[in-house]
Parts: C-alpha cells; sequence; structure tokens
C-alpha cells in the first residue's frame, strides 16, 4: 500500500507540473497533494510543519494566480473580457497542432476579447492583450517553479526513506 501511495503521490506532483498551464488543474495544490499522500502512509513520518508550510505556498500561488493576471492587464489597460479570452485562447491552443498552441492561443484569445469589449480601438486591444497575456505567463512561471520545487522536495523525500520503500 505504501508503494502504491508513493507512485499516487509521485503522479499528483506531475500533474501539478501541467497544472501549471491548464487552468483547469490548480498546479501546486495538485503537487502538496501528492506531498499528503506520500505523508499518509505509514512509512513515512506525519511532518506537519512541511506539510504546513507546503500547504501555505500552494495556498499563496493559487491566490496570485487570480490576481497576477488581472493586474497585468490593468496595467495594460486591459479588461475582464481579455482575461477570459486568455483562459479560453489557452484551452483552445492546447488542442490546436501548432507547436506552442497554448501560448499563441492565449494571445490571440486575450486580442479577441479586448475587441468584444471595444471593436473600434485594435492598437489599445493590442495593448491590453499583451498585459494580459504578459500576466498569464509570468502567473504560470510562478506556479511551474512552485511545482517543479514541490518536485524535488517529493523526490528528496522518498530518497530519504528509500530503503523503507526498497529502492
Amino acid at each position: 500500500m505504501d508503494i502504491f501511495l508513493a507512485i499516487l503521490g509521485f503522479v499528483l506532483a506531475i500533474i501539478g507540473i501541467i497544472g501549471a498551464f491548464l487552468p483547469v488543474l490548480p498546479g501546486p495544490l495538485t503537487s502538496w497533494v501528492g506531498f499528503l499522500v506520500l505523508h499518509l502512509s505509514d512509512t513515512v513520518p506525519m511532518n506537519w510543519l512541511f506539510l504546513g508550510i507546503t500547504l501555505a505556498i500552494a495556498l499563496l500561488i493559487w491566490i496570485l494566480d487570480y490576481i497576477i493576471p488581472a493586474m497585468g492587464t490593468k496595467k495594460f489597460g486591459g479588461s475582464k473580457y481579455g482575461v477570459i479570452g486568455t483562459t479560453i485562447g489557452l484551452i483552445v491552443g492546447l488542442f490546436s497542432p501548432i507547436p506552442f498552441g497554448f501560448l499563441i492561443g492565449a494571445f490571440v484569445g486575450a486580442f479577441v476579447g479586448e475587441m468584444i469589449y471595444d471593436s473600434k480601438d485594435s492598437a489599445r486591444a493590442t495593448k491590453a492583450a499583451f498585459g494580459s497575456f504578459l500576466g498569464f505567463l509570468t502567473s504560470a512561471f510562478l506556479k511551474f517553479i512552485v511545482a517543479i520545487l514541490f518536485l524535488g522536495l517529493y523526490v528528496m523525500k522518498l530518497w530519504e526513506y528509500r530503503e523503507i520503500f526498497g529502492m
């Protein structure tokens, strides 16, 4: 059972990295659930301080994930339509055969959202779309870094208890 929990926790940590770019998955929170699963095994002792600090970091990043794109959009004169367009474009871009289609889709979605908001001013829409896209990239990069760090900590924890897991 402990090996199953270790594998499940590892899979959750990997999904957390993928979730750094997908708006439907809370990346670092998913990685944190991987920590929790590992600590629920009988093999790895429960470390409440470690779990508490990593949960606080995951929650902070989750909150910032909603604030940073809005800040980027506002700073460049955008609207909620740009933020919504970024999310829709990202999802559409994921299914695109174009390499890095999710990035292109996020920018195009932000632009289309801003054009829906104000179809007369394409220069403003371009600037706002860039702000929304920049906010998305900043947020995704932050989530990615935290999810990678969580994966590294997870592997270190597994390595620490490797003999018990038969590794």
